[in-house]
């Protein structure tokens, strides 16, 4: 059962309350496509998914300044997971193979379709994500779906997000895309500023109701690289001392959507939606299992190219400061943080993509980094659906 959560709620601040800046955020993917080459008009291959050789122009993304919407307003999210059998009856059939990557988290299933569980068995996958953190399931056929049916699916577990400034397919902004198109030299220019392209984060942490439940499947993939790295949050925070648990216990940071837009600005992109900067407890419990796990988010990480008129050290960009803390005991606190999830290798999984792979975790007790560590320009295109969840609480501290 849920436990009893601590009343803890979240304040929205205007956007133009905080001084602008472009920060140092990452934006590897492109604003703009060459649809001649993406779709194997001009050279290339197109497109398309290696597994059954077909097209997949549909999923390619598109910036529509026009596409603009009103802030997002609270909404009452049920907890599937909560409801879920845990023996996973419905998840994992008898003939179903799970191999476990760390002993706290990462999953690998294979012999299970996704598109075809019952409400029953997307209860258990709510749960079972939960859990192990990340799953990942192979020879999938989710791609495969029409982008509207994958969408149903994904409203099982909550309300879709419509990202503020990422390429989406025509006419389904609901789908948050990650697209290196063939040939692209977009890293070239990002390593030109930087030694590496590892940024740990929690998707859209501004939000006033940030992501659960998160859906990733890839469409096309390098042929070596562009993994994927997890880390535990739950495990992050009970590696700390109980002095120092209780002392996180109460606290809350500001978490902000600015330098995105802003940085997305710089390159002459879209803003769908007007920034927001809410403030979250920095440990936060998951309502099906009960876990506390750290809940602050770094992202540090410069755009892919930026002229160097704009290109400058700036600090963090999404968690700005623990509320109520003068700038340099935040700065220290929320640093040993950072530092603590991303040097955490015995508590992290690194997912390698496959054919047909949908990579699911659990935004609240995960954080995540993608690796841009291939150069022979071959094309990395994978689809995002991310249901928003609950407001972020936390329950007492329990030593």
């Amino acid at each position: 059962m849920a436990p009893s959560l601590v009343e803890t709620p979240t304040e929205a601040r205007p956007a133009n309350t905080y001084k602008l800046n472009l920060g140092q955020y990452k934006e590897v993917d492109g604003h703009s496509i060459d649809r001649d080459i993406e779709t194997g008009k001009i050279g290339g291959k197109g497109a398309k998914a290696l597994i059954h050789e077909c097209q997949y122009p549909h999923y390619l993304p598109t910036w529509n300044p026009q596409e603009l919407y009103s802030p997002l307003q609270p909404f009452e999210h049920y907890e599937h997971g909560k409801d879920a059998d845990t023996s996973f009856r419905n998840l994992l059939p008898p003939g179903t193979t799970v191999t476990n990557l760390t002993p706290t988290i990462g999953t690998e299933v294979k012999g299970i379709q996704l598109s075809s569980l019952n409400d029953a068995g997307k209860d258990e996958l709510a749960r079972f994500v939960a859990q192990r953190k990340v799953v990942a399931f192979r020879a999938q056929d989710f791609a495969d779906l029409p982008i509207q049916d994958a969408l149903e699916y994904g409203s099982y577990f909550g309300r879709h997000h419509i990202h503020p400034t990422s390429g989406a397919p025509e006419g389904f902004p609901e789908i948050h895309l990650v697209h290196r198109g063939e040939n692209d030299k977009g890293a070239e220019e990002f390593f030109k500023a930087r030694t590496t392209s590892v940024a740990w984060h929690s998707d859209i942490s501004y939000e006033a109701q940030p992501p659960g439940t998160t859906f990733l499947y890839i469409l096309n993939k390098p042929d070596v690289g562009g993994d994927t790295l997890f880390v535990d949050s739950v495990q992050a925070y009970k590696r700390l001392s109980p002095l120092f648990r209780e002392r996180l216990h109460g606290l809350r940071a500001t978490h902000s959507g600015i330098e995105q837009v802003n940085a997305a600005a710089a390159r002459a992109s879209i803003k769908r939606r007007e920034p927001v900067v809410n403030s979250h407890p920095i440990v936060r419990t998951h309502p099906a299992t009960g876990e506390k796990a750290l809940y602050v988010n770094h992202q540090c990480k410069p755009c892919s190219y930026r002229p160097p008129t704009v290109r400058r050290k700036l600090t963090s960009t999404v968690t700005r400061e623990i509320v109520g803390m003068k700038q340099e005991e935040s700065d220290a606190i929320l640093k040993f943080l950072y530092d603590h999830l991303a040097y955490g290798a015995d508590f992290q999984a690194r997912i390698k993509w496959e054919e047909g792979t949908v990579v699911i975790w659990d935004n609240r007790v995960t954080q995540h980094s993608a690796l841009v560590d291939w150069e022979n320009g071959q094309r990395r295109h994978l689809a995002r659906i991310t249901p928003q969840a609950e407001r972020p609480y936390e329950t007492p501290f329990e030593g």
